[in-house]
């Protein structure tokens, strides 16, 4: 409000639209979209060191969620970055993944969160793909996410267990904790992601 200029973020979100205002015509998933898309571009400038992606997945899935997980995971190079996320593709490309459920006990609503590795974690990746978390199968294509994500079973053991950053060894180059991911809990009531 004191400076001589006002500045408007214009875009076209969908093919044969014209540009409007950011703020009018883009959900919420899209303002993460396009704010990941920013920070990505101004990833090694901006000395914010934790960012947090809400639903930057909705309305995505299969190749785009793929490209948005790997958009992600060059962004934890340089930031911690959380995002909560219902979508398989981004919680395979997390150095770490975190399941928070929602309960209650006593009846008071809580959330419960709990860190997932090695064979937990590819059950929850199983079950966000909607698959049987016991099948072989289902565990099968989980496992391959969770591998492309680092090139192979023993970076992704190495990453899970050990926390390293994508391109950097102990962690993002600013010193914070690389990417947090989550998975959805099986308990009724709403379910929720940190993942990148």
């Amino acid at each position: 409000p004191t400076g001589a200029e006002d500045v408007e973020f214009r875009a076209a979100l969908n093919l044969g639209h014209d540009a409007r205002a950011l703020a009018r015509v883009a959900s919420g998933g899209e303002l993460s979209r396009v704010m990941l898309a920013l920070k990505t571009i101004l990833a090694r400038l901006d000395r914010v060191p934790t960012l947090v992606f809400d639903e930057v997945d909705a309305g995505i899935g299969g190749r785009v969620g793929l490209m948005v997980g790997e958009t992600m995971r060059r962004v934890a190079e340089h930031h911690q970055v959380f995002a909560i996320s219902h979508l398989p593709q981004l919680a395979a490309r997390a150095h770490h993944h975190i399941q928070v459920a929602k309960g209650a006990r006593a009846g008071v609503t809580t959330a419960d969160v709990r860190v997932l590795a090695g064979d937990e974690r590819v059950r929850e990746v199983a079950r966000m793909l909607g698959g049987d978390p016991e099948s072989e199968v289902s565990r099968a294509h989980a496992r391959e996410l969770l591998d492309a994500a680092t090139g192979g079973a023993g970076a992704t053991a190495h990453r899970v267990a050990g926390g390293a950053g994508a391109g950097a060894p102990n962690g993002s180059s600013n010193g914070t904790p690389p990417v947090a991911g989550a998975g959805e809990s099986g308990r009724k009531g709403k379910r929720a992601r940190l993942t990148s």
